[in-house]
């Protein structure tokens, strides 16, 4: 059976592709077929006239199938917006069907896949839908990546309780350090492993190098 695992966060800009592309290298090293699925990508730009998202890209780069752009993103807008507003503009409306008929075609390849998310859990879709309400349609066990900055605390705890209100299970979270000193450290992932329900799954210190993502698996354990 497929392993599937979505990987959402406390805000944006917390490292989500960071830790979903490190994934993709354990998983890789330990002997599984991979792929890195981004459904909705907005802030992207153009590449010898066609859309490209940054973080899509990283995660085909780093699939060990040979994937093409739009198995991997199928939904890839330009404005850095919320996607609800982006695909409005853009005339193409986000569709769970389309979500799930993607993630469905990736798990006839891979044996290990994970599915990076956009912003954090409440992040809109469609002026009537957010990205957890698919989650959960597709029930898949969900990793939290906590940017360790002021707030992260508050953030954690929310993102957690609204992933189990949703009925979903966390499998475990990554401590993702967002600078060289990160805001009393210590302490917030104290207080984090003590109250998090879920296993702490790695702490990735600030990487200078994140062209090499390989060094920030050695900070992971597989759920």
């Amino acid at each position: 059976m497929t392993k599937r695992y979505f990987i959402t966060g406390t805000d944006t800009d917390v490292g989500k592709t960071l830790v979903s592309a490190a994934l993709l290298c354990a998983a890789n090293k330990a002997g599984y077929t991979t792929a890195g699925y981004k459904p909705v990508a907005s802030g992207s730009g153009w590449v010898d006239g066609q859309l490209r998202n940054r973080d899509a890209l990283t995660l085909q780069r780093y699939s060990n199938l040979s994937l093409s752009y739009a198995a991997v993103n199928p939904f890839t807008f330009e404005p850095p917006t919320s996607p609800h507003i982006a695909s409005q503009r853009a005339g193409c409306p986000i569709g769970f069907q389309s979500l799930s008929s993607g993630l469905t075609q990736l798990a006839q390849q891979a044996d290990w896949i994970v599915v990076e998310g956009a912003g954090g859990w409440f992040t809109p879709l469609t002026s009537q839908h957010h990205y957890g309400e698919w989650v959960a349609v597709e029930q898949l066990p969900v990793i939290l990546v906590v940017g360790m900055k002021l707030g992260c605390i508050n953030h954690a705890l929310l993102t957690q309780s609204a992933i189990q209100h949703a009925g979903l299970t966390l499998v475990g979270w990554v401590a993702n350090s967002l600078s060289a000193a990160p805001h009393e450290y210590d302490e917030y992932l104290s207080y984090l492993t003590q109250h998090m329900t879920a296993p702490l799954l790695g702490e990735i210190p600030f990487l200078s190098d994140t062209d090499n993502l390989d060094n920030a698996a050695q900070y992971l354990t597989l759920p």
